[in-house]
């Protein structure tokens, strides 16, 4: 897989889910992972989850992450959301290790706030989607950075709001979760080669 880190900001709005963005947009010819910081505001036309239909879906900054697998054909939708979880997983993991307390429930990661020794509020940190084209299977997974332009019926935190991490944090958190879901991947395709199967 291709790991590539956008400098610059980049409003995401659902067409970036949409199969090979990143051969059109950066001309990477593999399966792949990019992250950005940038806006959110998806458009009725790009929603994806039927649930979310006549929903607002936005926040004015966030860590953006899109996966893209070409290695299942056709694409499988399962596996996509198996992987999926996976991401969301690596994601916590490293926000603990970072001292964030974080609770995950299926594809969201939540702040645990802890207002004070009995009172626990969590508040919800990402949005995530998976969905499959003919050709592959893509991922969206983002964190809110700050809780700014976010919809009022959610209660959202940002990272930078709830920790004293800086952006650059979490560009290297980001660098750190692409590296880490890789080298996941990577496994997992060298322990099924050396798997003894039976007929």
């Amino acid at each position: 897989m291709k790991y590539l880190r956008l400098e610059n900001e980049l409003c995401y709005d659902g067409g970036q889910i949409k199969p090979l963005w990143a051969f059109k947009q950066f001309r990477i010819k593999d399966s792949s992972l990019i992250s950005w910081i940038g806006p959110m505001n998806i458009k009725s036309d790009n929603l994806i989850d039927y649930e979310d239909v006549g929903l607002e879906i936005k926040g004015d900054k966030l860590l953006h992450f899109i996966i893209e697998h070409f290695d299942s054909q056709p694409a499988d939708m399962r596996l996509c959301y198996h992987r999926q979880r996976l991401f969301v997983m690596i994601i916590k993991d490293l926000l603990d290790e970072m001292g964030i307390k974080t609770q995950r429930e299926g594809d969201d990661v939540y702040f645990k706030d802890e207002l004070d020794e009995k009172q626990i509020k969590f508040r919800k940190l990402s949005v995530s989607i998976a969905t499959c084209s003919i050709s592959s299977m893509k991922i969206h997974f983002a964190l809110n950075l700050i809780s700014e332009g976010t919809p009022d019926d959610v209660d959202v935190a940002g990272l930078l709001e709830c920790s004293s991490f800086s952006r650059e944090d979490f560009l290297d958190l980001a660098d750190m979760a692409c590296q880490d879901y890789i080298d996941e991947i990577a496994s997992i395709e060298m322990d099924i080669t050396k798997t003894k199967v039976f007929n």
